[in-house]
């Protein structure tokens, strides 16, 4: 059996397969669709009855410009959105904290160091400010 021969079944089938055309406007409306955030070119080939894959060479086509779909996109296209300034309220002011009562602030807080060297033991008991964190990192440096 020689499989490169074409038979006549092979002609006929060939000569009776016909591309189907979809006009400039259906082609910008499907574009269109399948370009919109969050949408799937499959599920939007698929509804419309065509191949992704066509469906994705007319997007990147369009895109790249070279098909005459993009034009008609563009023409089919609403406007696109552009920064619309909207009117803020005026910010309303904070409320004023109430003023703490003596009673309630606290002393300033001191810490204990305890330092082992060898027999050595030194007791350092220091306020809680950035002079004695430097001193700290020097001593334990």
């Amino acid at each position: 059996m020689n499989t490169s021969e074409v038979g006549p079944q092979d002609v006929a089938a060939a000569a009776g397969r016909s591309w189907r055309r979809h006009s400039v406007e259906f082609k910008a409306r499907v574009i269109e669709l399948a370009r919109q955030p969050g949408t799937s070119v499959a599920a939007v080939a698929l509804a419309n009855g065509l191949n992704a894959n066509m469906l994705r060479r007319w997007v990147h086509e369009a895109a790249a410009g070279g098909d005459a779909s993009k034009t008609a996109a563009t023409r089919a296209a609403p406007a696109q959105a552009s920064f619309v300034q909207l009117p803020m309220p005026d910010p309303e002011p904070h409320p004023v904290q109430p003023a703490i009562p003596a009673a309630v602030v606290q002393q300033p807080v001191d810490i204990t160091v305890e330092i082992h060297r060898g027999s050595t033991t030194v007791h350092a008991g220091l306020p809680m400010d950035g002079r004695s964190a430097a001193w700290l990192r020097e001593v334990l440096g």
